[in-house]
């Protein structure tokens, strides 16, 4: 009988063992604005895994926002801008490797996303580290219909993207060009707040907008998957002892 007892707790912790990896990557993000998380997309697996490889070492901690234009983004992630100058112009920084596209037409330039900016290589790259977290605005279908004239040169939008545009708003016209790596699912305030800092001729908040970020550790995000499902989070004697078990820091596939 005692075997049968220690083989099912054995096989309780070895179960519940495996069962203990989040679904996803998410970042905690720090402002003079308030603080939001982001949810990494893991359809983009290389930005995905790179934003988390740089996170964790602390590359973001104390950068500023040096582009910000209302009603259109916040652009953040020059390690030039840890110790810039007052109105020193920024954006040009970042290591020395570029991101390949990972464009998805599917995952779109919503009102919230992060995505990742570059320069205009044909191959559509990423820089390593800047980012931008979109603002955008909420289209018309008048507009939509504009856009597509204008801007798209009689390209169309998808049914998704003008449902999206014209209740959650975004930057349509970005689709299909820049690489859109995650969303946030908690705090997307901030953004609009940061982006009606006042700002020099080149889009740089007159006022140092600095953040900061942290991918949340194994717990905390299995603790907010199950807040996102309306379920309590887990912090009882067991989950400790299992927490104790397992690493802080978790790897996805």
């Amino acid at each position: 009988m005692k075997r049968v007892i220690l083989s099912l707790v054995a096989l309780f912790f070895c179960s519940s063992l495996l069962a203990q990896t989040p679904s996803h990557y998410y970042v905690a993000i720090s402002t003079g604005h308030g603080d939001g998380v982001i949810k990494l997309f893991n359809e983009t697996r290389e930005h995905r895994d790179n934003f988390v490889k740089l996170v964790r070492e602390e590359f973001y901690d104390s950068l500023l926002f040096h582009r910000v234009i209302e009603n259109f983004m916040i652009q953040g992630g020059d390690p030039d801008s840890r110790y810039a100058a007052s109105r020193q112009r920024l954006g040009e920084g970042g290591p020395d490797y570029k991101v390949p596209a990972e464009i998805q037409d599917s995952i779109i330039h919503k009102k919230g996303v992060i995505a990742a900016a570059r320069d205009d290589n044909p191959a559509k790259a990423s820089s390593a580290s800047q980012f931008y977290l979109v603002q955008g605005r909420i289209f018309s279908a008048a507009a939509l219909d504009s856009l597509e004239t204008f801007r798209l040169n009689g390209g169309k939008l998808s049914a998704q993207q003008r449902e999206v545009y014209s209740t959650i708003g975004g930057v349509p016209h970005l689709d299909g060009n820049y690489t859109v790596f995650g969303e946030m699912i908690e705090g997307a305030e901030l953004i609009d707040l940061i982006a009606k800092e006042e700002t020099d001729m080149y889009d740089r908040p007159l006022t140092d907008q600095r953040f900061s970020m942290k991918v949340l550790d194994r717990r905390e995000a299995l603790n907010l998957e199950r807040m996102l499902e309306g379920l309590p989070p887990k912090t009882g004697f067991f989950t400790k002892i299992l927490d104790g078990i397992k690493a802080r820091q978790y790897k996805l596939p």
